[in-house]
């Protein structure tokens, strides 16, 4: 069974930094893409950055949304089946619950090619 288990967020104040996890049991992620999404009260799911299996071979690699870019970082650890979202220069808009997911496509362009997901950690920003 596929298990996505995500930690690291908080509450911080804008301007600050928060570095998200991601655990994978169930699924060795070196065979997938994993995706980071976020989903605001009241607001629907929206993606937040992903980073392809084979890193950038075969045209995959690491994609983020315009909001983020800049401020945001995925990286991946194979060996620790893990995946990361490094966070910095915060902003009250970030606030949100992020989500972890995996997928078996390479560059997958919508939330409905990701096959697991994760149960979220919240994010608050403060201003």
């Amino acid at each position: 069974q596929v298990q996505l288990v995500e930690s690291g967020g908080g509450l911080v104040q804008a301007g600050g930094s928060l570095r998200l996890s991601c655990a994978a049991t169930g699924r060795a992620i070196s065979r997938y893409t994993m995706g980071w999404f976020r989903q605001a009260p009241g607001k629907e799911r929206e993606f937040v950055s992903c980073i392809s299996y084979g890193g950038n071979v075969g045209g995959g690699g690491t994609y983020y949304a315009e909001s983020v870019k800049g401020r945001f970082t995925i990286s991946r650890d194979n060996a620790k089946n893990a995946v990361y979202l490094q966070m910095n220069s915060l902003k009250p808009e970030d606030t949100a619950l992020y989500y972890c997911a995996s997928s078996i496509y390479l560059v997958p362009d919508s939330h409905e090619k990701f096959d697991y997901w994760g149960q979220g950690t919240q994010v608050t920003v403060s201003s």
